[in-house]
Parts: structure tokens; C-alpha cells; sequence
């Protein structure tokens, strides 16, 4: 049986833990979060900060990990800290996911109840695909990526790093939507989008944002 640790345990880590346990060959094996301040083992379960990864590894060398944390930037800069090989991290397929057999998913990717990964879609590593989501044929979503509860990616749409497509937000067919940009919840993309920008409204519309003030919005 698969042991596995889960890194965070804010709501989203509540849902992949229910989803893992739905497997029936995965066991969790502990929590690691910054709220604990040193490494505790109760009920043979570990907890504690992230910086116990190695501690957990010299006692448990085969045990996996995965990153239940929503926020993008965050999952990324605890897999540099982490500092782990591929081959030790899991991935989480709800069993009432959809997945084609063509389609490929990263390692760490979570897919998570009811979405749908249709036919030749390439998933990146450590990316959400949330409850509902789906991703059409072809599409290319690449690492750290969020695609939120309900939202929709119509046929080869290219997801750079780091995006974050906001709840019920569609995307129009041959779409790319640039590094770490994020799209608002219930928006109509029809036109590309460039990296670093958010873009809300029907259709979206693209705000360029210097701290908290708008100095653009545009759309072509």
C-alpha cells in the first residue's frame, strides 16, 4: 500500500485527503504545515512543518508526498523548498474523474471530483484540475496551474505556468493564456491573453494592474 503525506491542511487539503481515501490502496500517513512548529508522531500519523520532510524520509524512505495547497505561487515555491525527485510525489485522480486514456497528468497533479480530461490533454506537474472542471481535447496545461470548480477549456487551449482559471470561467477553442495570469471567475475568454495579467467580464477583459490601481484595460 502507497503511504502518503499531505502538505497543508487548509479546505483544499480537507477535499484532496477525502479524495485519497477513496482510493482503497493509498493510506495517509501524516500532515505537514507551517502552523506546527516541530515534528510530532500521534495515532500513526506524523505532524508537522514542512522543513520535517527529511526527518519524515529517514524513517519512512519510500513514502510519497502531494501538495494540497490552492494558491499557485505557494505550491511552486514548497516544491523548491521541499527540494524532492519526481518519482517521490503522488498524484490524485478522484475515482469519479473522467480521464482519457490518451491524456497524460504531471506528477503531483491533483484531479479532483467529476472533471474531465478528455482526449490528448497533457496535464502539468503539481496542477489542480478542481470539481467540475473540464478540459477538452489537446489542451496543454502546463505546471503550477489551477482550473477551478466548473470552469471549462474548450479544445487546444495552452495554460502556461502558474494560471489560475477562476470558477465557471470559459475558454473559447486554440486560446493561450500566458504565465502566472489569472482569469476571473465566470469570464468568456475569446482572445489570447498575455502572461502576468488578469482578465474578468464577458467577454474578458484584460486589466494591467501597477499595485492596486488599474493603469489599463484593454482588449483588441
Amino acid at each position: 500500500m502507497t503511504k502518503v503525506i499531505i502538505v497543508g491542511q487548509g479546505g483544499h487539503s480537507k477535499v484532496v485527503s477525502e479524495a485519497i481515501a477513496l482510493q482503497g490502496n493509498i493510506r495517509i500517513k501524516g500532515y505537514l504545515d507551517d502552523n506546527y512548529h516541530e515534528l510530532k508522531y500521534e495515532k500513526e500519523l506524523y505532524f508537522g512543518p514542512i522543513r520535517s520532510t527529511k526527518e519524515i524520509l529517514l524513517h519512512e524512505p519510500n513514502i510519497k508526498f502531494i501538495i494540497a495547497i490552492g494558491n499557485n505561487k505557494l505550491r511552486k515555491m514548497i516544491v523548491e523548498k521541499m527540494g524532492l525527485k519526481e518519482t517521490q510525489y503522488l498524484k490524485v485522480v478522484h475515482p469519479k474523474a473522467l480521464i482519457s486514456a490518451s491524456a497524460t497528468i504531471g506528477v503531483g497533479a491533483v484531479i479532483l471530483a467529476n472533471a474531465v480530461v478528455n482526449t490528448d490533454a497533457k496535464i502539468g506537474a503539481h496542477t489542480i484540475i478542481n470539481t467540475s472542471g473540464i478540459v477538452e481535447h489537446d489542451n496543454v496545461i502546463e505546471d503550477f496551474a489551477h482550473i477551478s470548480p466548473n470552469a471549462t477549456l474548450t479544445g487546444t487551449v495552452h495554460i502556461e505556468e502558474g494560471v489560475h482559471v477562476g470558477a465557471g470561467a470559459s475558454v473559447i477553442p486554440n486560446i493561450n493564456i500566458g504565465k502566472w495570469s489569472t482569469i476571473g471567475a465566470g469570464a468568456t475568454v475569446i482572445n489570447h491573453i498575455p502572461a502576468f495579467s488578469t482578465a474578468v467580464g464577458v467577454p474578458a477583459r484584460i486589466k494591467v494592474k501597477e499595485g492596486d490601481e488599474v493603469v489599463a484595460n484593454n482588449i483588441q
